[in-house]
C-alpha cells in the first residue's frame, strides 16, 4: 500500500478523473471584450452560451473580477450595467437583449417560491419565465422570486438538473415545485474511474434512460436492458424465474469461452456475478462500454464490453422515505396445441396396430368410439395463473456533510409451471461523509438472499430425452383406452415401456421433485478521497464480494428418480444431494486525479492507478441414495447410504497499472489515451502480462465558424478511436497439467487395491491472454437545439490468441487442451435515434429507436482446422451427431445437418404391381435397401451429388445469429397522466425447433403428438410438409432444415400508464409525491416461430445457441403498483 501511494503520489502531475461540472469560477480580466469573458466562464463551468453574436459585438470591453463564485452569481456580475440579460436553462446559459420592463398594476405583481418537490429545499437560481411574455425573474438564496404577470398566465420554471415546470397563475403568490431531471443525468456519463461530460466524450458510450427502465416489472436489470441499447443483446435459455441472463455487447468474440461483459457495480469489477441480487429500483443510472477507447481502462477484462452500474446514494436535505411497490399475475403465453383423443387412437393404431388394437380397440371399440370424446391435457394442470410481487422502501436524506441512503425489498415471483419460483430479500445502506473540505469517506453495502426453487423442465438426465419435463406433459395420452387408468392419478402409465420411455406423470414431478438454490451474495465497498488543493484527487477504495451458493436436490418416492415404479427409483431409492459453492473476490483501487481548465482554450483531466484483485473459491458436497426416511427430506440424507463427496478450491489474482488522459482544445478538439497492464496469476511466468492501450480522437464539428449558418444543427460530433482489450477467461491454472486421484481409480499391488493417481487435465505452458483490437467511427449530430439526436457508430474488431479450447490428438490421452489458436471478427453498424415530438403542448410525446447490425466471422481455429463441430448431448439418437459447426469464413455458430426436401411423392416411384412401389433410377435414398424407401417417407437432399443421402451430405441448414436488433420506445404525457410503450424486436435468427423431432411423427408408442402432424402424409393427402406415420427415416437423421424455423420477432415488451396525483391535493396529507400505475411486461409478440417464445436457447453457449427442447414458457405480467415519496 505504501508503495502504491508512493507511486501515485510520483505521477501526480500526470493523474486525473473528470469530477463533473466546476461551479467554482474566478477570473481577473480588465479591459476585455465580453465574448473573451464568456469564453473563459465556459471554459471553467461546463455551461454552454447561447447568444447573437452581432448583439455582443456592439459591447464595449469590461472588467471582470471574481473570485470562487458561482456561475449565476458570475453571469450577474458580467452583465451589470449592460443592455443585456440572461438565464439558464439545463446546461445552457441564454443571453439576449434586455427588454424594457412593461410597467404593471401592483396587483399583478406576482411573488413566488421554487423548491425541490423531494426534499421541500428553495431551488436558487432558477430561471423564472412567463410564458409568452418578456418577463423573467432569477430565484433568490431562498427560492423567491417577483414577477410581472397577469392573473391565468403561464409561469415556466428550468433549473439545471429539473424538469421544466408550467404552473397556471392564479393568485398574487405561487409555490412552485420541480422534479429532478433522470435526463440530467445522462449529461454527466459515468466511465471507467471517473466522470465526463456527454459532449466531451470521444468514445462509443451509451446511457440508459432510466426512466423507461424503472417502468418494467421485472425481476433484473439484464431483463429491463433487452432491446433498449443499440448493439447489447440480452437473452435467457427460458422463461425460469431466476434464469441466468446473458449479456453480449458487439457480438461473440471467443468461441468455447465466456462472452459476457465485466459488470462495474458501484467500482467493483465483477466477472461472474449474481446480477439478480441488485434490485433494479436501487440503480440510478447503467452506462455501456462499447468500444476499445472506452473499455481499455478495463484492460484484460474489457474485451467483451462494460456494464457500469451506479446505485442510489443520499443527497442533502431532509429525510425523504420512498416506497415503490407493485402486485400483478403471471400467465403463460402460448401452450402447444395436441392431438384430441379420436386423432391420438388413429396414429397410434397406424403407428403400430399390434400394441394400439388390444390398448384401445378392445371390447368393441373402434377408432369412431374416440370421436368428441374429450381428452387430458397436462398443460391445463401444469400452468397456473401465479402472482408476483415486488415492494421497495428506502430513506435518505444528509446534510452537506454527511448523506445517507438506507433501503430494503422483497420480491416474489411464482412461476407459470406449479410449485416454481423465486424470492429475492434485499438490502442497501450507502454512507458518505466530508470530514473537512479536503478529505470525504463513503460505504456502500448490500446483502441478498436468493432463493430459486421448483423442477427445470430444460434439464433432463442421461441424455435420455423422455426425462424432460415437458415431454411428459406434452407426450401423456389424452385417453386411457382399455387400461381403465384414470391417468391424471398413476405416477406412471401401464402401458408405457419404461425402459424405453422414461415418462413419468409430471405433476407428481413438479409437486414432489425438490430442486431449490439457495445465495446469499453480500457487496461491500467503502472509499477514502482526499483533495490536494483544487486540482489533484487521490481515491483509495477496498471491496470484498461474497457469495454462498446452497444447491439442494431431492426425490421422494414420488418423483421419477425415486418411485419404486420407475427404474432408476428401483437402482437408487429415495435419494438427494447437497452441493455448496463459495466464491470470495477482494478488490484495492488507487487512483490519483487531475483536472484542471489551463486557460480558456485548453482543459485537462488525466487519471493514474494501481489496482489489486483477488479471488478464491470453494466447494464441496455429498449425495445419498436409499434414504429410509423420505420424511426428513434434506435433513435425512445421512441416514442413506453415501454415494459421493466432493470438494475442491482455487484462487486467482489480478495486479493492474492503469493511466488515462482526456484532453480538450478549445471545446471542439477532444483527445483521449489510455493505457492498461494487467498481470494474471492464471498465466505462467514470462505471460502474465498483458498491455492494452487505446487512443480516441473527437471534433466537434459544429463550434467551427462555417456551421454557424446551420443554426438547425445544434450539434456535430466526429469521434474515432482505436484501442486493444483482453480477455483472461480460463480457468485459474489452465496452464498446468493436473494430477488427481478419483475415488474409483485404482491399480493392483500385492494382490491390494491401491489407489491410483492419473493425469486429467493437459496444461499448456505458453497460454497467454486473448486480445481484442477495435476500430470504432462515430457521428453524433443533434437538430433543433438537440430535440432531434442522432447517434452512429461503425466498428471492426478482431479477437486473435483465442482461449480455445481446442482438439488435442485422442493418442496423448486427452481430446481437448486450452490453446492460443484461432481469430474472430466482429463488424456493424449502430444507430440511436431519439425526438422530442411534441414538447410546448399539454400533451407531449417523446420517442427513442435504436437498431444495431453485427456480422460475426470465423477468420482461424486452430492448426489446419477448417471447422469446429459441436454436440449436443440431450438425445442418446443424437449423442454422437454434431448439430452446430463454427467454420471458417462463416459465423461462430450456424445449424449443421441435412437440407429437406419434403416427402417422397408417388412420382418418384415406379409401380410394378399394383400397391408396390419401387424407387425410381437416380432418386437418391438414405436406405441401404432402396425398396424399404415408400412414398411419403420424409426427403433428404443428395448435397454432394454421389446418388446417395448419407452423413457426406450434411452442410450448413440455418443461422442462430439475427441480421438485426433493436428497440423502438414511446413516451406520452398529459397533465398527470403518463404512458410508455416500448418494442423490441429481432430479424433473420433462426431457431431449431428439436421438440418437433420428438412431437411431429417420431418418439415413442402410446405418446401423443402436436395437433400439426395431424396433416400428415396419407395416400387422400399427399403433402411436402408432414411425413407418413412411421416415414421420419434413421433416427440419427433428425437434424434436418425441416425443423430450422424462423425465429424473428416484434415484442411489445413494456406497457405502464401511470397518474401523477396533482402537488396541491398531496400537501394536505403531507405526501410529496404518488403515481399509481399499471404495467405490462410480454405483452404481445409478433412471430411465425411454432414454439413457446423465440426468445430462447435451452444449451445456451457461442458455439450452441437457439436450440428449443422442453423449455420453461416466458410469461406476461401484469402488474398494478404505486411511487410514493414522503
Amino acid at each position: 500500500m505504501k508503495f502504491a501511494l508512493a507511486l501515485l503520489l510520483a505521477v501526480a502531475l500526470q493523474a486525473t478523473a473528470a469530477n463533473g461540472y466546476a461551479q467554482n469560477i474566478t477570473i481577473n480580466e480588465k479591459n476585455a471584450p465580453l465574448e473573451k469573458i464568456l469564453k473563459l466562464i465556459r471554459a471553467q463551468s461546463g455551461y454552454d452560451f447561447m447568444y447573437d453574436k452581432d448583439l455582443i459585438s456592439k459591447i464595449e470591453k469590461i472588467d471582470l473580477q471574481v473570485k470562487n463564485v458561482t456561475v449565476q452569481q458570475a453571469m450577474q456580475k458580467c452583465l451589470a450595467g449592460l443592455p443585456l440579460s440572461f438565464y439558464i436553462d439545463d446546461r445552457m446559459i441564454i443571453i439576449k437583449k434586455k427588454e424594457t420592463p412593461v410597467q404593471q398594476a401592483a396587483d399583478s405583481t406576482i411573488t413566488g417560491r421554487v423548491v425541490d418537490d423531494k426534499n421541500g429545499e428553495a431551488v436558487i437560481g432558477a430561471s423564472v419565465m412567463v410564458k409568452g411574455s418578456g418577463s423573467r425573474a432569477v430565484t433568490d438564496q431562498n427560492g423567491n422570486f417577483k414577477i410581472a404577470a397577469a392573473k391565468g398566465a403561464v409561469i415556466v420554471i428550468s433549473f439545471i438538473g429539473y424538469e421544466k415546470k408550467e404552473t397556471i397563475v392564479n393568485g398574487p403568490e405561487v409555490v412552485v415545485k420541480i422534479s429532478p431531471s433522470t435526463e440530467s443525468m445522462r449529461e454527466v456519463v459515468v466511465t471507467g474511474y471517473g466522470e465526463v461530460r456527454r459532449r466531451d466524450l470521444t468514445g462509443s458510450i451509451a446511457s440508459v434512460k432510466m426512466a423507461d427502465f424503472h417502468k418494467a416489472p421485472v425481476r433484473s436489470f439484464e431483463e429491463a436492458l433487452a432491446g433498449r441499447v443499440a448493439g447489447v443483446q440480452v437473452s435467457s435459455v427460458d422463461g425460469q424465474p431466476g434464469a441466468d441472463m446473458k449479456v453480449v455487447i458487439r457480438g461473440n468474440n471467443s468461441v468455447t469461452q465466456d462472452n459476457s461483459p465485466l459488470y462495474v457495480i458501484d467500482g467493483f469489477p465483477m466477472e461472474s456475478s449474481d446480477n439478480n441480487a441488485i434490485n433494479p429500483a436501487e440503480i440510478t443510472s447503467i452506462e455501456i462500454l462499447k468500444d476499445a477507447s472506452a473499455t481499455a481502462i478495463y484492460g484484460a477484462r474489457g474485451a467483451n464490453g462494460v456494464v457500469i452500474i451506479t446505485t442510489r446514494k443520499g443527497r442533502e436535505g431532509p429525510p425523504v422515505i420512498t416506497y415503490n411497490g407493485y402486485y400483478g399475475i403471471q400467465q403463460n403465453i402460448r401452450r402447444m396445441d395436441l392431438l384430441d383423443p379420436y386423432e391420438f387412437v388413429k396414429y397410434q393404431v397406424e403407428r403400430d396396430s399390434s400394441l394400439a388394437n388390444p390398448a384401445y380397440l378392445a371390447n368393441g371399440k373402434s377408432i369412431e368410439s374416440y370421436r368428441n370424446v374429450p381428452g387430458l391435457d397436462l398443460q391445463d394442470e401444469i400452468f397456473r395463473v401465479q402472482p408476483m410481487q415486488n415492494h421497495f422502501i428506502s430513506i435518505s436524506g444528509g446534510t452537506k456533510t454527511t448523506k445517507y441512503s438506507i433501503s430494503g425489498s422483497y420480491l416474489n415471483q411464482d412461476g407459470v409451471i406449479v410449485n416454481t419460483g423465486y424470492d429475492r430479500f434485499q438490502g442497501r445502506m450507502n454512507l458518505e461523509q466530508a470530514i473537512n473540505d479536503h478529505f470525504r469517506i463513503g460505504v456502500n453495502a448490500n446483502l441478498s438472499h436468493l432463493e430459486k426453487f421448483g423442477t427445470m423442465p430444460a434439464v433432463g438426465r442421461e441424455t435420455v430425452f423422455s426425462t424432460n419435463l415437458m415431454y411428459s406433459v406434452w407426450g401423456y395420452r389424452p385417453v386411457p383406452g382399455n387400461s381403465g387408468s384414470t391417468l391424471i392419478d398413476e405416477e406412471v402409465d401401464d402401458v408405457v415401456n419404461g425402459l424405453a420411455d422414461m415418462r413419468f406423470n409430471p405433476l407428481y414431478s413438479v409437486k414432489n421433485e425438490h430442486r431449490k438454490t439457495i445465495s446469499d451474495v453480500t457487496l461491500v465497498n467503502a472509499y477514502a478521497e482526499y483533495m490536494f488543493g483544487k486540482y489533484v484527487t487521490l481515491r483509495v477504495t477496498g471491496g470484498m464480494t461474497k457469495e454462498k451458493i446452497k444447491t439442494e436436490a431431492f426425490n421422494n418416492s414420488k418423483t421419477a428418480q425415486g418411485s419404486p415404479m420407475t427404474q432408476s427409483g428401483k437402482n437408487y431409492g429415495v435419494n438427494g444431494s447437497v452441493n455448496f459453492l463459495e466464491r470470495n473476490s477482494y478488490l484495492n483501487e488507487n487512483t490519483l486525479t487531475f483536472n484542471k481548465a489551463l486557460n480558456s482554450s485548453h482543459r485537462l483531466n488525466a487519471v493514474a492507478g494501481f489496482t489489486v484483485q483477488s479471488n478464491k473459491s470453494s466447494l464441496g458436497g455429498y449425495a445419498a441414495n436409499m434414504v429410509p426416511n423420505e420424511a426428513l427430506g434434506i435433513a435425512g440424507l445421512r441416514e442413506g447410504t453415501p454415494v459421493t463427496v466432493n470438494s475442491g478450491a482455487s484462487s486467482s489474482a489480478l495486479a493492474s497499472f492503469l493511466g488515462r488522459v482526456n484532453y480538450t482544445f478549445r471545446d471542439k478538439y477532444l483527445l483521449t489515451a489510455s493505457f492498461r497492464a494487467d498481470g494474471s496469476s492464471r498465466f505462467s511466468d514470462g505471460n502474465k502480462w498483458g498491455f492494452f492501450p487505446s487512443g480516441s480522437v473527437a471534433w466537434r464539428i459544429n463550434e467551427e465558424d462555417f456551421m454557424k449558418p446551420l443554426a438547425f444543427i445544434s450539434n456535430a460530433k466526429l469521434r474515432v478511436s482505436y484501442g486493444v482489450t483482453g480477455n483472461n477467461r480460463v480457468s485459474d491454472f489452465a496452464y498446468l497439467s493436473a494430477i488427481t486421484l478419483p475415488a474409483a481409480t485404482a491399480y493392483s499391488f500385492n494382490n491390494q487395491p491401491v489407489k491410483a493417481a492419473i493425469l486429467s487435465e493437459l496444461g499448456t505452458q505458453s497460454l497467454r491472454w486473448e486480445s481484442t483490437r477495435q476500430t470504432d467511427v462515430g457521428l453524433d449530430l443533434g437538430f433543433f437545439n438537440q430535440r432531434l439526436t442522432l447517434e452512429t457508430d461503425i466498428y471492426k474488431k478482431v479477437t486473435s490468441d483465442l482461449l480455445l479450447d481446442a482438439k488435442v490428438p485422442t493418442s496423448i490421452g486427452f481430446t481437448n487442451a486450452f490453446k492460443n489458436i484461432g481469430e474472430v471478427q466482429n463488424a456493424g453498424v449502430e444507430f440511436t435515434l431519439n425526438g422530442e415530438i411534441l414538447d410546448k403542448t399539454a400533451f407531449k410525446w417523446n420517442a427513442g429507436f435504436n437498431i444495431s447490425f453485427n456480422r460475426n466471422k470465423v477468420l482461424q481455429l486452430a492448426e489446419g482446422q477448417q471447422e469446429l463441430l459441436s454436440i449436443l448431448l440431450w438425445n442418446l439418437d443424437f449423442s454422437k451427431v454434431p448439430l452446430y459447426t463454427a467454420e471458417v469464413g462463416g459465423p461462430i455458430a450456424q445449424y449443421y445437418g441435412y437440407l429437406w426436401e419434403g416427402n417422397y411423392q408417388y412420382n418418384d416411384f415406379n409401380e410394378t404391381s399394383p400397391g408396390v412401389y419401387v424407387l425410381k433410377d437416380g432418386v437418391p435414398t438414405y436406405h441401404t435397401n432402396r425398396a424399404t424407401t415408400r412414398p411419403g417417407d420424409i426427403k433428404y437432399r443428395d448435397y454432394n451429388g454421389d446418388g446417395k443421402v448419407n452423413s457426406e451430405d450434411r452442410t450448413v441448414i440455418g443461422n442462430p445469429n439475427p441480421d438485426y436488433t433493436g428497440g423502438f420506445t414511446n413516451n406520452f404525457s398529459w397533465k398527470g397522466f403518463d404512458l410508455n410503450v416500448f418494442f423490441q424486436f429481432a430479424a433473420g435468427q433462426e431457431i431449431f425447433n428439436a421438440n418437433r423431432i420428438i412431437f411431429e411423427g417420431g418418439g415413442r408408442m402410446h405418446q401423443n403428438m402436436f395437433a400439426t402432424y395431424k396433416d400428415r402424409w396419407t395416400p387422400e393427402n399427399q403433402n411436402n410438409t408432414y411425413f407418413r406415420t412411421n416415414g421420419y427415416g434413421p433416427t440419427d437423421f433428425g437434424y434436418s432444415s425441416r425443423v430450422v424455423e424462423d425465429g424473428s420477432y416484434l415484442r411489445l415488451k413494456t406497457v405502464a400508464l401511470g397518474y401523477n396525483f396533482p402537488a396541491q391535493l398531496l400537501k394536505s396529507i403531507k405526501i410529496s409525491s404518488l403515481r399509481i400505475y399499471a404495467s405490462a411486461q410480454n405483452l404481445l409478440t409478433w412471430t411465425k416461430y411454432s414454439g413457446f417464445d423465440p426468445e430462447v436457447s435451452a444449451y445456451d453457449s457461442a458455439l450452441t445457441p437457439g436450440f428449443d427442447y422442453s423449455v420453461y414458457p416466458r410469461a406476461r405480467t401484469i402488474t398494478f403498483g404505486l411511487n410514493m415519496t414522503l
